[in-house]
């Protein structure tokens, strides 16, 4: 058996629940999963801008707590908290375990950086038209699956860390690791990747995300606890938490997560597999305590996704708030103002009344807000032309409705996404080490290429 817990499910997880799981988990390995599509597009721009970055912005705060409990507990860490620069991370995770008088041994993948073989004639798989179609592309990644992590988890290194590895293939490597799996045996690489695909998003499957007073009630919601699995040799699993945590693991949030971001359930296309969610059996076997069997798997596809991110404009934003009789009226006036005032400077302009329509852009017949807040968003290509929602929001103080109050304005530069494949071969996987010795003061660094 191996037991494997789930750190983290984003970038901006809580560290805590993370802590307590290595502490108390008996971990084999604690996985930290922090990537998102435009998540690494930002990190490939901080990069450009200074090369020493590039790495989760969280990563040296996750360390520090960390590293002490995975080297006493023999605990071993595999995370994409490289991002776009996984060898400044290892160098960042040595500096941090040699002031904490730590010997670490860390494994950077390298090679999902695809940025040199991606051609302009390529195919947006969103709109079929050619990458050339987007301007100012700034990163391409590749989503990566175990073949690229098992060179890693061979050097024996206590921290794995790397770019854009699929999800649940940081959870998938470590079993075929363990028990010695074929890669070309579909079933267990698919039972595996349901294994992942569950523990993927952290908390949620302890009922983050789930919770819904009244209908879905979670205890102990404030310390919810994130889950770990219990992986035997044919697959299977019992996926559990540490006991006194919060949260709820069972059938239903269970249910939930395995079809989260799933589009067809009968083929679930990762890097190492196409996996069958259909074909498998949950059981609920005591309190907090889920079996997963079965899943059913077919050949990996012959290429690999690509996210390529573009610098997409500017956006500028504006907020104000109206409360207290006609409060949706005076805000719609509002709106009214301010698209008339913009609607020839500042394209793809949209105006929200939140707490009325801003999520499903209707009321469905509910009865009017006491409050409401009206948000004004438009994009444009200049920085300048994006300040002018903000500011003409803000003047609204004087030349809009009666009530206003609490504005804000802001704005953020757009990181755009679209996706694309590129083959195989085009990969090229490299391991790099770094190293820090306890008893020695200078750090013990070497380059190992896969």
């Amino acid at each position: 058996m191996i037991r494997i817990g789930s750190g983290a499910g984003f970038s901006g997880d809580r560290l805590e629940p993370a802590v307590l799981l290595a502490e108390k988990g008996n971990l084999d390995y604690l996985v930290l999963e922090c990537l998102a599509e435009r998540t690494i597009a930002l990190a490939q721009k901080r990069k450009s801008q200074n090369p020493l970055l590039g790495y989760d912005p969280l990563l040296e705060k996750r360390m520090e707590r960390l590293l002490p409990v995975i080297c006493k507990n023999k605990t071993r860490i595999i995370t994409n908290m490289g991002a776009a620069n996984p060898i400044g991370a290892a160098e960042k995770i040595v500096e941090i375990a040699q002031r904490l008088g730590i010997s670490i041994k860390v494994a950077a993948v390298t090679g999902d950086d695809v940025l040199k073989h991606i051609d302009s004639d390529d195919r947006i798989l969103e709109t079929n038209e050619p990458v050339s179609s987007v301007q100012h592309v700034i990163s391409a990644n590749a989503y990566l699956g175990v073949e690229a992590v098992l060179p890693a988890l061979e050097t024996g290194a206590d921290v794995i860390i790397t770019g854009r590895i699929a999800d649940p293939s940081l959870f998938l490597a470590p079993m075929i690791h363990h028990f010695g799996w074929s890669v070309d045996n579909v079933d267990l690489l698919a039972r595996g990747t349901i294994i992942g695909h569950l523990l993927e998003c952290g908390g949620q499957l302890a009922g983050g995300y789930f919770a819904d007073p009244g209908k879905k009630d979670i205890p102990n919601f404030a310390e919810l606890g994130f889950p770990f699995a219990e992986v035997e040799s044919d697959g299977s699993a019992v996926i559990s938490k540490i006991e006194g945590t919060g949260g709820l693991i069972n059938l239903a949030t269970t249910k939930e997560q395995l079809l989260y971001e799933v589009m067809n359930p009968y083929e679930y296309i990762t890097p190492d597999v196409i996996a069958d969610f259909t074909s498998v059996y949950i059981r609920e076997i005591s309190p907090n305590r889920v079996e997963i069997r079965g899943g059913r798997g077919k050949k990996k596809p012959d290429t690999l996704k690509v996210s390529v991110g573009y610098q997409a404009g500017f956006i500028g934003e504006g907020e104000i708030s109206y409360a207290g009789s006609n409060a949706l009226g005076r805000a719609k006036l509002a709106g009214e103002v301010i698209y008339e005032r913009l609607k020839e400077e500042v394209q793809d302009l949209r105006i929200d009344y939140i707490g009325v329509s801003s999520v499903h852009r209707t009321t469905y017949g509910q009865s009017l807000p006491y409050e409401v807040r009206l948000r004004v968003a438009g994009r444009a290509a200049a920085l300048e032309e994006a300040v002018k929602v903000g500011e003409e929001v803000e003047a609204l103080y004087t030349n809009g409705p009666a009530g206003g109050g609490g504005a804000r304005k802001y704005t953020n530069e757009v990181v755009g996404i679209v996706s694309t494949l590129i083959p195989r071969n085009k990969i090229d996987v490299q391991i790099t080490i770094r190293e820090s010795v306890k008893s020695q003061l200078t750090h013990h660094l070497s380059d190992l290429t896969v």
